[in-house]
């Protein structure tokens, strides 16, 4: 019971940046809502195997580099079997603090996000808090994204997630990717984390992704496989003519 515990605490992240751990530091215009879909993933270790299905982040762009975050994913025990709750859900707000190369400008673009970790559907679970320091700069090879993240987490222990993130050259139409991250939950786990995969950017509106993950969790092996797209359009009060 107590591995499985850890198992369910590691994959109580959501995705913030297809098919990531961690973020950019960018935001959706004003007046946009950016969907993150994962339809179905799984995940499985000696202890218990997981269907994700859906997972999903919607990003709404509601003034000029400032955008509202709302995520959350299903997953069903189903070795053993198990009921299927909501997890990993929580609401923030992210800021680029400043502008830079993922906006088109000079330097590294530099973001925080914050905000409230809702509690799970299920378990002994409360709210929790966090925030986020995001840098990111894009070259012509490729682009890294840094993030340094505190939390206090719904089981109220304090939380510390430090990740990179890799990409090819952006103007690819399919770029390689890879993330490493490490997790410490005082008191409780520690995670070291890396993924691999790739995303096919059909235009700057729609991009498909699939990832695969190897997870050490004290000691616990973990997979886990991510597929899924993320969409952009505007909203009914968005701003067509917005650049």
């Amino acid at each position: 019971m107590f591995a499985t515990g850890l198992l369910l605490g590691w994959s109580s992240r959501a995705v913030a940046y297809r098919p990531f751990d961690g973020t950019d530091a960018a935001v959706a215009d004003p007046g946009e809502v950016e969907v993150e879909l994962q339809p179905a993933g799984a995940q499985w270790s000696r202890e218990q195997n997981l269907l994700i299905a859906p997972a999903a982040v919607f990003n709404y762009g509601f003034l000029e580099n400032w955008e509202a975050v709302l995520e959350g994913q299903l997953q069903t025990p189903f070795a053993p079997l198990g009921s299927t709750s909501l997890s990993a859900s929580g609401a923030f707000l992210k800021h680029v603090i400043r502008p830079g190369s993922l906006q088109d400008q000079l330097g590294p673009s530099i973001a925080t996000e914050f905000g409230v970790l809702l509690p799970d559907s299920s378990g002994d679970s409360r709210f929790g808090a966090s925030i986020d320091t995001i840098i990111s700069q894009r070259w012509d090879w490729g682009t890294a994204h840094l993030n340094i993240a505190a939390e206090l987490t719904r089981n109220q222990r304090a939380d510390l997630f430090t990740d990179l993130i890799l990409e090819g050259p952006s103007k690819w139409l399919v770029r390689p990717v890879a993330e490493v991250f490490y997790e410490e939950e005082f008191g409780q786990a520690h995670t070291l984390s890396a993924l691999i995969g790739a995303i096919w950017q059909v235009n700057d509106k729609l991009s498909f992704d699939v990832g695969f993950r190897h997870a050490i969790t004290n000691g616990l092996n973990v997979n886990e496989i991510r597929a899924g797209l993320t969409v952009g359009f505007m909203s009914p009060f968005g701003r067509p003519n917005h650049k």
